[in-house]
């Protein structure tokens, strides 16, 4: 009899924090000695995500310009079956775009060939705690991705008073009832919590639903990369950024200050020593992700 594994979806929108909690699994992973494989999805087509979780991993592969719950759900279901069979891992990440749904996500693991080898497929839900706070992007795509939740990690709390926290928490309670709500900062938590041992009932329960996906699109968001020449000083690039209006960007810049790491949701930007050996094509590039028509 195969073998089945755990299967857990990190979703949330975009600049939640879905990327650290990745590299957190990643992290003790390699404590615990579990072999932990990971496909990242970014809607861009600029590659980031992976060098944030270490190039050096052999087991993350990482799937862009689109999104993996609708235009990428074959390459989805291809690089899974790939991952088990030259892996054979303990557990498997599927990291979502900032845009995309983890339900839809969640209904290819119901699919041939990869139903026969997943167990327990999970979806943890990363909410930005000073997004929900600003009652800022709380549109449709970011109710269903609540309301699609087994876990709620409401993350960034250090960025919000400690007195809003129960209001915020009443707020996602109104999109998803029962799931369990963790407080966060830097998508701190413990792996053992969202791999769940007993892997019979979130998955009994979602065969019920699996028939009736809902439909939607990505139309009223677009992504560009933002090119940089090198040595441009970090006011410019800051200003730049700005008047780009961008929800989410992300990338790496050789600024007058040297080598940086752009991260920035929505009004935040902030600029951070790069990790080492950045791929040298990514460089001076800077993926955002805007609202449709900005």
């Amino acid at each position: 009899m195969t073998r089945r594994i755990p299967a857990l979806i990190v979703s949330g929108f975009l600049g939640s924090g879905k990327t650290t909690l990745v590299r957190h699994l990643l992290a003790d992973a390699q404590r615990t000695g579990a072999r932990l494989a990971v496909v990242s999805n970014e809607f861009g087509d600029l590659g980031i995500d992976r060098e944030l979780l270490g190039d050096a991993q052999r087991d993350i592969v990482e799937l862009s310009g689109g999104c993996v719950c609708c235009r990428l759900s074959d390459a989805l279901v291809d690089t899974l079956q790939t991952l088990w069979e030259r892996a054979r891992p303990d557990r498997i990440v599927v990291e979502t775009s900032g845009v995309a749904l983890p339900f839809e996500t969640q209904l290819n693991f119901w699919r041939e060939p990869v139903c026969h080898w997943i167990g327990d497929d999970v979806a943890v839900v990363v909410v930005n705690a000073e997004q929900l706070a600003e009652e800022r992007d709380l549109g449709d795509i970011f109710a269903q991705q609540v309301s699609s939740a087994d876990f709620l990690l409401l993350n960034q709390i250090d960025r919000v008073p400690a007195a809003a926290l129960p209001r915020l928490e009443a707020r996602l309670r109104e999109l998803e009832p029962e799931a369990p709500i963790l407080r966060t900062q830097h998508a701190a938590v413990q792996a053992e919590l969202l791999f769940l041992p007993e892997p019979a009932e979130p998955r009994t329960r979602r065969s019920g639903r699996a028939s009736q996906p809902r439909p939607h699109s990505h139309e009223a968001f677009s992504t560009e990369t933002l090119t940089f020449e090198a040595g441009v000083s970090c006011a410019a690039l800051l200003e730049r950024l700005r008047a780009a209006q961008t929800l989410r960007a992300k990338g790496y810049v050789i600024t007058r200050e040297g080598l940086r790491l752009v991260q920035g949701v929505g009004p935040r930007l902030e600029l951070v020593e790069a990790p080492p050996a950045p791929r040298p094509e990514l460089i001076g590039r800077v993926a955002v992700v805007r609202r449709g028509g900005v």
